[in-house]
């Protein structure tokens, strides 16, 4: 087994522009939810993935051959689980509130990935996470719908993408991020499509156009997001996806005039301090 590349500044950075392209996708899923359901949602979803790569078919598979099948699948399990989760929560609970749960997911990853991939914890790399999970908290403001049902499907949601980002570190030394991506979608389309056999529902032309962007967005956000696991462990880079929170608020300042208190300001510093701690962390060692 190769050594894996520790890059904490680019995987930062992706992952910081991943967090960009997944927050758009969170509101689009948003909109669309109020007349489509979760499962043709989710469906759509991987099928735009799968449509993604039909390019990269045609110049030869050879780039797609992997002896690591059983990992995919996993991962896609892990993955397409907390894709279902995170899209009900979005529909039923305050955007605010699902994102939050979403974004929790870095807090269990170094843990996870100390676990699974005996990659070191030290003291003060949980301590930059809880600062992160703080300026989350004051961001997103969450509601007394954190006590309702579909709370317990966005936690689920969060561990759930915790196990998935530790399982794309886990691949990392083999499969580059396209390959990561292209069977999760190719898995999670097939596996998707399975409920529509119960689910199924005709779209109007805007739903349909809407839920491509969605898969489009997506599908970036995961060749970006998979690239940045595989260049520094969740541990010292995690901090930077709760700046999806960061970039809703901004989002819906812009969308609906939705202008941020202080409360979130300051949060949003949290935010921005554990970020950099973390790779000023990491360097050092």
């Amino acid at each position: 087994m190769t050594a894996r590349a520790v890059k904490p500044l680019q995987g930062a950075a992706l992952l910081a522009l991943s967090a960009l392209l997944f927050a758009l996708m969170g509101l689009g899923i948003r909109e669309v939810s109020s007349g489509v359901n979760n499962e043709s949602v989710v469906f759509w979803r991987n099928l735009v993935g799968v449509l993604f790569f039909l390019p990269l078919l045609l110049k030869g598979v050879r780039p797609l051959k992997t002896a690591r099948l059983k990992s995919h699948l996993g991962r896609t399990l892990f993955g397409l689980a907390a894709m279902y989760c995170f899209f009900n929560a979005i529909a039923h609970l305050p955007l605010a509130d699902a994102m939050l749960f979403t974004y929790s997911a870095p807090v269990f990853t170094p843990l996870i990935a100390w676990w699974w991939l005996k990659e070191p914890l030290s003291k003060r790399m949980l301590l930059t996470t809880g600062i992160g999970l703080i300026g989350v908290l004051l961001v997103a403001k969450p509601s007394a719908a954190l006590l309702d049902s579909h709370a317990l499907i966005g936690l689920a949601a969060s561990i759930l993408a915790a196990f998935a980002f530790v399982s794309i570190r886990e691949m990392s030394d083999t499969e580059p991020a396209f390959r990561i991506v292209f069977y999760f979608s190719l898995f999670s389309a097939l596996i998707s499509a399975i409920p529509l056999t119960w689910a199924w529902q005709p779209l109007t032309q805007a739903q349909l156009g809407l839920l491509l962007v969605i898969g489009l967005l997506a599908t970036a956000s995961q060749i970006i997001m998979s690239k940045a696991y595989s260049l520094a462990p969740p541990g010292q880079i995690g901090p930077f996806a709760y700046l999806a929170i960061v970039f809703a608020g901004l989002i819906a300042w812009l969308r609906w005039g939705e202008v941020p208190d202080l409360t979130s300001l300051l949060g949003a510093a949290l935010i921005f301090s554990s970020s950099l701690l973390s790779i000023s962390l990491s360097k050092r060692r």
